[in-house]
């Protein structure tokens, strides 16, 4: 299951794990205009880990979703 909420400045996709137990904690995606953060609560340290992506980094990624295995480089603009 998931959501989406749009805020002032983001937009915010929130992941919640169904499946069988043990389940892990939601993942929660915040997509700004300059840049993208992944954040999970992880109940072992009691923080929030948090990973933040560039606009570019996110492109690299959507790309490689659709690629065989290997090392690539995008054009730029690309």
């Amino acid at each position: 299951m998931f959501s989406i909420e749009h805020e002032f400045d983001s937009t915010v996709i929130t992941l919640v794990d169904e499946g069988a137990a043990p389940l892990k904690e939601d993942v929660v995606v915040n997509a700004f205009e300059e840049c993208v953060t992944v954040e999970q609560y992880d109940p072992r340290t009691d923080n929030v880990l948090r990973i933040t992506l560039s606009m570019s980094q996110m492109r690299d990624l959507g790309a490689a979703l659709d690629l065989p295995e290997g090392v690539y480089l995008r054009e730029p603009g690309g």
